[in-house]
């Protein structure tokens, strides 16, 4: 393997890039509101527990820290991304480092990353995608020192990357299944008959068990909630369109990177066994083209493909000076191009404006209406103008109603902006059938409650008096959130402990 040389100049380009890419999100982390799910992570955080109905502990962890550390603010939440990100760039690089890459390859390979859309997005908020990301490279980078000499140490804190990162997401199991896959095909199979892989294996499967529990105890409620996923709630996509949007989550142009690292792996690594990288990704792709899933599922993997293709770049481009700048300013022009599609840049007259000029309408991969802006963007509204809303139906009621009174939210954004906002408005306890609110119960009977849209009808069904008190205002928020009745329920019919089951929504 080549050997590169140490010292700061080989790092200066990828953390000029670096610098760049942090002071992008840097300037732009309060723009636009709260993330949807990052109100829900919050909520988590504060009901900490070895798991959830939609995901693992890890992202409640990360929340948890993040409130008690920088505090709730969106700029608060987005500390943590923002520390991954860097993470991820260093991880990247000395993945370039391993493979034999140089200075040029290891800023190639850091402009990959920085100019991503889908990862600027999901770098910009806190949320498992992030974390995701990193714990991806990171097992990757990890086997390869393990293969390389049967390393028990790098064996060791492989298998605790991979459980932490199942306690992230439990997509981890299909990165480690396609690894062990890859691992089998190639020369890298003799490991095999050690025992140090096995024995990363149960350090993960140790780390991940209380999780595991849990999810017994609670009668599998993820596996529920990925059903009814599949079933109501994920657009579908045709092969050729999960491919397609593999081009526009990682960039048009960084494709000359990622099918670069593809052949790098293939045909020419620096050492034989790093060929099951190529087929890793080969076997996650095919497995998620059957299983129709959302394409974004894919992209954890590029990190390991964008350093393959640096360095087979620049050992292509060696005497090719020109050629490598013209490859620079290409990539930073278009990463420049597609960055208000990720990142809240621009002013909202001017993102729409910009988005209708390029004619790039990115798909939220469901099946909801979508409004004035992409869903990404659009679930970062509303949710102020929604707290404001119900704390003045709120503080109509009469004043021996409010103590005992609840609000009723249909999904988890709201109930996690309308906990969120209880520090700055009056607003009654929040309850939800929605993902682990349906966990964390109704409470107690009896009392008003204010109710967030519904069926009228079947709203009617539960109480001897209801009425419209207002409706829901927020135009840039999506369709569904906008122009919703909110209800005043009195004189319970029926006990909502008894009907508490049939509200149950895990999707």
């Amino acid at each position: 393997m080549p050997q590169q040389k140490s010292g700061a100049p080989a790092w200066l380009g990828a953390a000029v890039v670096l610098t760049g890419l942090v002071a992008a999100h840097v300037a732009c982390l309060g723009s636009y509101g709260y993330f949807r799910d990052e109100l829900y992570y919050v909520a988590c955080g504060r009901r900490l527990a070895w798991g959830y109905v939609d995901h693992p502990p890890l992202v409640a962890v990360m929340a948890w820290l993040a409130e008690h550390l920088f505090g709730t603010s969106p700029e608060g939440l987005r500390a943590i991304p923002l520390l991954l990100v860097v993470a991820l760039v260093v991880v990247t690089v000395t993945i370039v480092r391993r493979l034999g890459g140089g200075p040029f390859a290891q800023a190639l390979a850091a402009l990959g990353l920085a100019i991503a859309p889908h990862y600027l997005f999901v770098f910009h908020f806190l949320s498992m995608n992030s974390a995701e990301v990193l714990f991806w490279a990171t097992a990757m980078w990890l086997l390869m020192l393990a293969v390389e000499g049967n390393r028990p140490s790098a064996w060791i804190a492989l298998g605790g990357v991979i459980g932490l990162g199942l306690l992230n997401k439990h997509s981890m199991a299909f990165l480690a299944v396609a690894l062990t896959i890859g691992l089998s095909l190639t020369d890298a199979r003799r490991v095999l008959r050690t025992p140090w892989p096995w024995a990363a294996a149960v350090i993960a499967a140790v780390l991940f068990a209380p999780h595991l529990a849990w999810q017994a105890r609670h009668d599998w409620p993820t596996l529920e909630f990925a059903r009814n996923a599949q079933a109501y709630k994920l657009a579908d996509l045709s092969a050729l369109g999960f491919v397609g949007q593999q081009f526009l989550l990682m960039h048009p142009l960084n494709a000359l990177l990622w099918l670069s690292g593809i052949g790098f792996f293939l045909i020419r690594p620096p050492r034989k066994e790093w060929r099951l990288f190529a087929w890793a990704f080969l076997l996650l792709l095919a497995f998620f083209l059957v299983q129709r899933a959302k394409p974004y599922y894919l992209t954890p993997y590029y990190p390991v493909l964008l350093a393959g293709g640096a360095v087979a770049i620049e050992h292509l481009t060696a005497a090719r000076r020109l050629l490598r700048s013209a490859l620079v300013v290409a990539l930073v022009m278009g990463g420049a191009a597609l960055g208000p599609l990720a990142l809240p840049i621009l002013p909202i007259d001017a993102f729409v404006a910009y988005s209708h000029r390029l004619g790039i309408t990115p798909s939220s991969g469901e099946r909801h209406e979508i409004g004035v802006l992409p869903q990404h963007f659009a679930d970062m509204f509303g949710w102020e103008d929604l707290a404001r809303q119900i704390s003045a139906v709120y503080r109509s009621l009469p004043e021996d109603e409010r103590s005992t009174a609840r609000v009723f939210a249909r999904n988890y954004g709201q109930a996690g902006a309308l906990e969120l906002f209880r520090d700055r408005y009056p607003l009654p306890p929040v309850i939800s059938p929605h993902n682990s609110y349906w966990l964390w119960g109704p409470g107690a009977d009896g009392g008003t409650l204010i109710v967030i849209g519904g069926n009228p009808s079947q709203n009617r069904q539960a109480f001897e008096h209801l009425e419209e008190a207002a409706r829901t205002g927020c135009q840039l928020c999506m369709p569904y959130e906008n122009n919703v009745p909110i209800y005043v329920g009195r004189g319970w019919r029926v006990s909502l402990n008894a009907i508490w089951s049939k509200e149950k929504r895990f999707i």
